[in-house]
Order: structure tokens, then sequence, then C-alpha cells
């Protein structure tokens, strides 16, 4: 299970979404449950405006499942 060693604070750009934060730190959009629950708040939120300040964890200990193709393990 991945751990987190920290936060990263951000401002969103109009159109942001979890997932595609996750895909642009993670390179794996279905992380994006751990940016969520870092931010509470606005889990209601499916497409954020500019601006919004948010908490993306800094994950370490992330297992690959080994389902995922080969393409997609390169970090």
């Amino acid at each position: 299970m991945p751990e987190i060693t920290g936060y990263q604070t951000i401002r969103t750009i109009e159109g942001d979404t979890f997932d595609k934060l996750a895909l642009e730190f993670y390179n794996d959009e279905k992380q994006a449950a751990w940016i969520i629950r870092s931010n509470l708040d606005y889990c209601d939120v499916l497409i954020f405006g500019a601006g919004t300040e948010i908490k993306v964890p800094i994950l370490t200990n992330v297992e690959l499942p080994e389902t995922l193709p080969p393409w997609r393990r390169a970090t």
C-alpha cells in the first residue's frame, strides 16, 4: 500500500479533474482517490475552476499491478 510522505500544494487550472491530476502527478489516473482523500472539502467537485488550492500527496511504495501492460510500467 502506498505511503504518504508529504504534500505538494497546487492551484488548479480551469478544467482540472481529480483523475487528470492523478495522471499528471502519478502517471496513473486510478490513483485519484489519494488526492480526493487529501481534499475532502472538494470531493463533490467534478471539474475544477481556476485557482482552487489543493494538496497532492507525495506517494512512496506504489505497487504496479501485474496486469499493467509494459508500456505503462515505464516512469
